[in-house]
């Protein structure tokens, strides 16, 4: 299935996409949330006649695609390509950041740079979405723990992010810097997270292209490590890492000015398009 959430911001709705058509959910779920992403919860969506749902008629604004995020993980230096381009050496174990939830923002929704950023920087990636309580899982069966896949954009400003000390989250939660979905894809479409192309543009410009099966850390492998340390939750999700072709890693460097409009889709995910603007 491909589930959606629609609307304005704070009051989205859930649906799903049958085809091109828009449907609503809400009359089965209240929410396309942690309480709903469960094998059994999403096995009763699935056998719903889609010509039985409301059309959904319009444009309306799609959210992001999974309401009151627990946890927003994130994976960074999962690429050997993005290590390489960066002159960083291969990590050891998967680099865990943060992103503040006040981060979070719909997948068309504007990226509003805040006050004094200069070096805001883009970053197409997988996001996995946890749909089973996972405590010590193996990575057998870690897969078995998602309740689908969506793509990201791990907005980034690197001055904030490298030179006002501390960790990577003061570069990775500016307001607006998680675009999110536009669609859920249950893990059933999804057979291999392992073999996802991927592309990001900024003006129509190729910035960004790559595919997961360059991880250096697989889902299944990121799933088994954070479930060692910590209880990932339903409705927790893991952004797993970006390809070469950030700004950051360019020759001179290249960073988001206002007005540009980003672009970037995950081979069936879906698309994202943003455009920049600058915080008053």
């Amino acid at each position: 299935m491909k589930l959606v959430r629609y609307g304005e911001s704070g009051s989205e709705k859930p649906g799903l996409m049958d085809g091109d058509t828009l449907r609503d959910l809400s009359g089965h779920i209240e929410d396309l949330n942690g309480t709903s992403l469960s094998d059994e919860v999403l096995s009763k969506l699935r056998s719903i006649d889609p010509s039985s749902l409301p059309v959904v008629e319009g444009n309306p604004r799609l959210g992001p695609c999974v309401g009151s995020i627990g946890k927003f993980l994130c994976i960074g230096l999962n690429y050997s390509d993005h290590a390489a381009e960066t002159g960083a050496d291969i990590p050891e174990h998967p680099i865990l950041f943060f992103k503040a939830n006040s981060a979070i923002n719909g997948p068309n929704d504007d990226v509003v740079m805040p006050r004094g950023s200069t070096h805001s920087d883009w970053e197409v990636e997988l996001g996995v979405v946890i749909g089973k309580t996972a405590k010590y899982v193996s990575k057998a069966d870690a897969l078995n723990h998602v309740a689908g896949y969506c793509v990201v954009n791990d907005v980034s400003e690197r001055h904030f992010q490298g030179h006002l000390s501390g960790q990577w989250t003061k570069g990775k939660s500016c307001d607006t810097y998680g675009p999110t979905g536009p669609m859920l894809v249950t893990r059933d479409e999804i057979p291999d997270p392992q073999n996802l192309a991927m592309w990001l543009d900024v003006n129509g410009q190729r910035m960004q292209t790559g595919n997961t099966s360059t991880m250096i850390f697989t889902v299944a492998e990121i799933i088994e490590h954070l479930s060692h340390l910590f209880t990932l939750n339903p409705g927790d999700v893991i952004s797993t890492g970006t390809p070469p072709g950030v700004g950051m890693g360019m020759k001179p460097p290249v960073y988001l000015k206002t007005g540009d409009v980003m672009e970037l889709e995950i081979e069936g995910l879906g698309r994202q398009r943003q455009t920049v603007r600058q915080d008053a």
